[in-house]
């Protein structure tokens, strides 16, 4: 017997994230041509990912570290459809592409095919 998955969805509105975003760092996921860090919606869904930068509003960056999603944290990008699913502590979490696009990530290796 199988059990449930639960997701929790974490919604914000377009205002308090748009604004942090226009200043992201490079990224260094496989095909983009920026080298460092990469917003999480940009990781292929199966990629290990560590978290180096929240580049939220202090209120959502706090509530993002309540939620798991801290600096240092290694998380699983499962899937991206209508919302970006994480595997993060053990459970897996559904975040709008806005909000993941503000979690900063360096891939730990490929995504599995």
């Amino acid at each position: 017997m199988s059990s449930p998955t639960s997701l929790l969805q974490l919604s914000l509105s377009t205002d308090s994230v748009g604004a942090v975003n226009d200043s992201l760092p490079p990224c260094a996921a496989s095909g983009c041509g920026q080298p460092e860090l990469c917003p999480l919606n940009q990781v292929q869904a199966g990629t290990a990912v560590r978290i180096k930068q929240l580049a939220a509003p202090p209120e959502v960056s706090h509530r993002l570290r309540e939620l798991g999603f801290c600096e240092e944290q290694q998380v699983r990008l499962v899937s991206k459809h209508v919302n970006v699913i994480c595997q993060v502590c053990n459970a897996r979490l559904g975040l709008s592409h806005q909000l993941a696009q503000s979690i900063l990530v360096e891939p730990l290796y490929p995504a599995l095919a």
